[in-house]
């Protein structure tokens, strides 16, 4: 049997069109989701193992790794792509804005990369890590102050982890700016985000399926971080 992708946070958006791809391309898939959206009933249905996860809570990691080893001996991959994109203005409570932003970014990959490593080495062949991080690692952000700094944290987990794991685990980063707007984002706000990349466009979660797919495909990279951004660094 092949051994399955944990894919966290993937209730909706990338992490949801992640779990979407690879279903459609019989690789099997286990996810993480904090809120049931519709989509979960779907993938239920299509086989896919979906865990309800809060990492908020103090045994939540305790209990999704002996979910994990209850059902599987071997994990293809981890892709660690559960975030929370908050920021200074709307929590004025900035210990905890801080705490639960260095929790969800990198401490609970952090932690996930050291539990189930042997999960990863028993892979049939060289395993993966990929941490979704942002284009803020690179600028920081004066709005999300302590997500930048979060974000910053998870990719230099990536160099961290790729030496200690090399060569029988790939650990790599994908650093995306703009991939697809929310619902709620105004005209204006979305003519004033497609102005800062040089491309000018909103390029979708293909994108991102894409850098995973060339990133499970190499042999040879790891440690690195790719860009998705546009040419943003060049406006």
């Amino acid at each position: 049997m092949t051994a399955p992708i944990l894919i966290t946070g993937a209730g909706q958006r990338i992490g949801l069109a992640l779990v979407e791809h690879f279903v459609a391309n019989n690789q099997p898939v286990v996810m993480t989701y904090r809120t049931r959206y519709a989509a979960i009933d779907a993938l239920e249905e299509q086989g896919v193992h979906c865990i309800q996860v809060d990492f908020d809570g103090a045994e939540a990691l305790t209990r999704l790794e002996m979910t994990i080893r209850a059902h599987y001996d071997s994990l293809r991959a981890i892709i660690h792509n559960a975030s929370s994109w908050d920021c200074e203005a709307n929590n004025p409570d900035f210990n905890q804005l801080f705490d639960n932003m260095m929790r969800i970014h990198a401490k609970v990959p952090y932690q996930l990369n050291l539990t189930l490593a042997d999960l990863l080495l028993a892979s049939e062949s060289v395993a993966d890590i990929i941490h979704l991080t942002d284009y803020v690692v690179e600028t920081g952000s004066p709005k999300h102050i302590a997500y930048a700094a979060s974000k910053a944290a998870l990719d230099n987990l990536t160099k961290s982890f790729a030496s200690k794991y090399a060569p029988n685990i790939k650990v790599n980063a994908i650093a995306p700016s703009l991939i697809i707007f929310n619902q709620h984002d105004t005209p204006e706000y979305k003519a004033k985000t497609l102005k800062k990349s040089l491309m000018g466009i909103e390029p979708g979660c293909k994108e991102i399926i894409r850098s995973v797919e060339l990133l499970l495909n190499s042999d040879y990279i790891t440690g690195r971080s790719l860009p998705v951004d546009g040419g943003r660094h060049l406006k």
